[in-house]
């Protein structure tokens, strides 16, 4: 029987007929390792038979021993240059017993707890961020209002406020009376002559007593 071997899924093949590489990376952080390229013989004599056959039209016999060295003796070679990854990379990872991910060792393991960091979490970190991030909440919560900004408080909300100025398209940053860039008057409210209400921009009746504006 053929000799299993263990393999992962974290792994990318960067595998070529030259030769031989992977990158084994974590599964927390995504950071990683590769090993050192490792030539293929075998993928070069395929190569070579190959372009041998291409010169001096052989197409019967060459390409076809490159083709079949390419999947019998490359694949072999393939599978044991995957071993010797896995053995040379391995002892940088660990695999968390509770989610089953693996992990660097370097950055993602928590020796203390033999656990992951995703499953156990360093606690001295987890407190300077959760302190971090209470601080930012009450810089939020106790931020005063500027004075400009006033201008957009609730006693404001009903008044219709104008994004741009219909004269030169400006974009407005503020509730302003006048367009800072054209002087366009932005607030030229009409009142009813009858109720006093504030009379729409356009509008041909009160919307409050229908008097004709």
């Amino acid at each position: 029987m053929a000799e299993r071997f263990e393999f992962v899924r974290n792994y990318h093949d960067l595998s070529t007929n030259q030769g031989f590489q992977f990158e084994f990376f974590c599964d927390r952080c995504g950071s990683g390792y590769r090993t050192h390229f490792k030539p293929s013989v075998i993928g070069k004599v395929s190569e070579a038979l190959n372009v041998a056959s291409s010169i001096f039209g052989r197409l019967g016999s060459a390409a076809h021993v490159g083709e079949r060295m390419r999947n019998a003796a490359w694949e072999k070679a393939h599978d044991e240059a995957f071993r010797e990854a896995i053995t040379e990379i391995k002892p940088e990872f660990i695999q968390c017993p509770h989610c089953l991910a693996w992990v660097c060792r370097r950055s993602c393991w928590n020796e203390k707890r033999g656990l992951c960091k995703h499953c156990a979490p360093d606690l001295g970190v987890e407190m300077s961020a959760a302190q971090s991030s209470r601080s930012v909440e009450e810089i939020w919560r106790h931020a005063a209002m500027s004075a400009e900004d006033k201008k957009l408080s609730a006693g404001n909300w009903r008044e219709t406020i104008v994004a741009t100025c219909p004269q030169c398209e400006t974009p407005l940053g503020t509730n302003a009376k006048f367009c800072p860039n054209c002087g366009h008057q932005l607030k030229s409210q009409q009142h009813c002559t009858q109720c006093g209400a504030v009379l729409q921009p356009g509008a041909k009746f009160c919307s409050e007593c229908g008097t004709k504006a």
